[in-house]
């Protein structure tokens, strides 16, 4: 059996009913130029008792495939949102 990737990121849309979208953040440095670059990849992650609102910082793990772009599940919430 394969090990599970967990990656950790930030709640941008919690529109859905138990999913939310979730965009992991990293640097790569450029091929040619060396220069360090932010890139960001979005993941749709399971949010089964809707816990996670738009910017908390989550814990999320791979998962078997709940529908079409949902192969993630949220795991828990590392930090809440500041509310004003």
């Amino acid at each position: 059996m394969s090990v599970k990737s967990q990656v950790t990121g930030t709640v941008v849309s919690d529109k859905m009913e138990k999913t939310v979208v979730v965009a992991v953040e990293r640097q790569v440095r450029h091929g040619l130029y060396g220069k360090s670059q932010k890139k960001t990849s979005k993941f749709v992650a399971h949010n089964e008792d809707n816990e996670a609102k738009v910017g908390d910082t989550v814990a999320i793990a791979e998962s078997r495939p709940l529908s079409r772009r949902k192969r993630w599940v949220v795991t828990r919430v590392v930090t809440k949102a500041k509310t004003i």
